[in-house]
């Protein structure tokens, strides 16, 4: 069993499962279609899914199960997870039985987080052959259990069912880690070890507008609306800012949250993103190879010439930054987006307007990203007053 990249005529991409003779297994086919196609959702989307449906796909041949009801023993499966080896749990069948014997002090081979996520995915695909009937409907008291709901909101209780609700049955602990974000000295410095006007652009654009590597990569030319007065271009919005359209692009990019309004979501930037677009802009026009494509991030100076970057090659390009500038860690997209997030929040900007800025579609999405500058948490603590100060001494 493995995961196997499938095109369509129409040139839209996803990802299926095939087991050793290369034959499309059809229900974990009809549930990545369904993911694709029925929920929209993208291509990178259904290539971590059908990994996952693999893992499990693989585990219940080596060890003798029917994939249809091995629910109930998806504890087995976390041990194959964790202890497996990849000779025991990768695509080339294993010498001997394939099962894992775990001895005192072993070490794990997935992280938690890893195995978390596996389990979801198989989940989501025991799920859609319940609806489907391809699984027995007693299958889903195998993957769920009835709980007490009293670490829930208020909000999210209910009334029919107050005190409970459904959680998954086998579960898989992982150790809560404190979101890290860029500072702003690290931003700057990031932007000084830029060699080029468009890797200066992207720092920027992530640092101060927030853009995930998948949506700054999938940005089109006509989607910068970098001018005071958008309506000549037929989009009512005043002010420079940006649209991020879920498209299917060629390059894998591909905006996390759909649309909700034409002509799309859309993102204000300030000045400095507007000049470093500018300056970008003059650059790229300068080489023969720049005014090709309609992407505004193209390979400027790499091989292939004039192709839309990928949201890896974004990733990698701050890898290279990180040790370019000096800095003591990796900084990461992920940690400039927390750092965008921060500085609304510093700048007294409110959680749901951090939310919609980082294109949430919940308000709670934006706590990961609301963590506090160093300099705020001292200025908060030194604007708690002090005993004296109501009795007219001296502070």
């Amino acid at each position: 069993m493995r995961a196997f990249p499938v095109q369509l005529p129409s040139g839209v991409r996803y990802w299926t499962v095939v087991d050793d003779d290369l034959a499309v297994v059809p229900e974990a086919d009809a549930f990545l279609r369904h993911v694709r196609f029925g929920r929209d959702q993208a291509e990178l989307t259904t290539h971590t899914y059908a990994g996952h449906i693999a893992l499990y796909l693989r585990w219940c041949i080596r060890t003798g199960r029917d994939w249809r009801v091995a629910a109930e023993e998806l504890g087995l499966f976390i041990v194959w997870l964790k202890f497996g080896s990849k000779m025991a749990t990768g695509i080339e069948r294993p010498v001997g039985s394939g099962l894992v014997y775990p001895g005192p002090g072993a070490e794990a081979v997935r992280a938690p987080a890893r195995i978390r996520n596996v389990l979801t995915g198989v989940r989501q695909f025991l799920l859609h052959g319940i609806t489907t009937k391809t699984v027995p409907s007693s299958v889903m008291a195998q993957l769920y259990e009835v709980a007490e709901s009293w670490d829930l909101p208020e909000q999210a209780r209910g009334e029919e069912l107050t005190g409970y609700r459904m959680r998954p049955r086998h579960r898989v602990q992982v150790p809560r880690k404190k979101g890290e974000r860029a500072t702003d000295r690290e931003i700057v410095e990031l932007f000084l070890a830029c060699r080029t006007a468009r890797d200066r652009f992207i720092v920027l654009l992530l640092g101060r507008a927030g853009l995930r590597p998948g949506g700054a990569a999938g940005l089109r030319r006509e989607d910068m609306h970098f001018m005071p007065d958008s309506t000549p271009l037929g989009c009512p919005k005043r002010g420079s800012h940006l649209h991020t359209l879920r498209r299917d692009n060629p390059n894998g990019a591909w905006a996390k949250r759909q649309p909700t309004a034409a002509p799309g979501r859309w993102k204000p930037v300030d000045r400095l993103v507007v000049l470093a677009y500018d300056q970008y802009v003059m650059e790229r026009m300068a080489l023969p190879h720049g005014p090709g494509s309609d992407f505004v991030l193209v390979n400027l100076f790499a091989e292939p010439l004039g192709a839309p970057m990928t949201a890896d090659s974004i990733t990698e390009l701050f890898g290279r930054l990180s040790k370019r500038a000096g800095l003591s860690r990796n900084v990461t997209p992920r940690m400039l987006r927390r750092a965008a997030g921060s500085n609304l929040a510093d700048a007294g900007g409110g959680q749901d307007e951090i939310a919609a800025l980082l294109d949430h579609s919940r308000l709670s999405s934006a706590e990961p990203y609301l963590t506090p500058a160093p300099d705020r948490l001292r200025d908060a603590v030194d604007a708690v007053p002090t005993p004296r100060e109501f009795t007219g001494g001296a502070r």
